[in-house]
């Protein structure tokens, strides 16, 4: 079943947020990401946006899809958005490299083929 409409242009932003992610921190060690506040504030931003299309989705697709940690992805959101003295960089890594692949592999199927150019 494909997502509403108005839910795949969220769809979209998660998952280029996400690979925007993975590219950043490719080939990166969790000691770089600590020595880099530019990268961490970029990555910060990414997992931000996806958390907010997280929650603009709508009740009844996070429902079709409730394997997904949607309430988990929404509130890392709000963490990063409203209590920023209280991230913890090492947490967040763990979601860049465990957590963020599998969001990935979990909605690129549900996306349907992207329009084509027509230029």
């Amino acid at each position: 079943m494909l997502p509403e409409e108005k839910d795949v242009s969220y769809l979209w932003d998660i998952v280029d947020a996400a690979k925007s992610i993975k590219q950043f921190v490719q080939g990166c060690t969790f000691e770089e990401y600590m020595e880099n506040t530019l990268l961490q504030a970029a990555v910060e931003r990414k997992i931000e946006i996806i958390g907010e299309a997280a929650r603009r989705l709508s009740e009844s697709f996070r429902q079709r899809y409730a394997d997904i940690p949607w309430k988990l992805i929404i509130a890392q959101r709000n963490v990063l958005a409203h209590e920023y003295g209280e991230i913890n960089q090492e947490r967040i890594w763990n979601v860049v490299v465990e957590r963020i692949p599998e969001l990935i592999a979990a909605l690129e199927p549900l996306l349907p083929p992207a329009p084509e150019d027509t230029e």
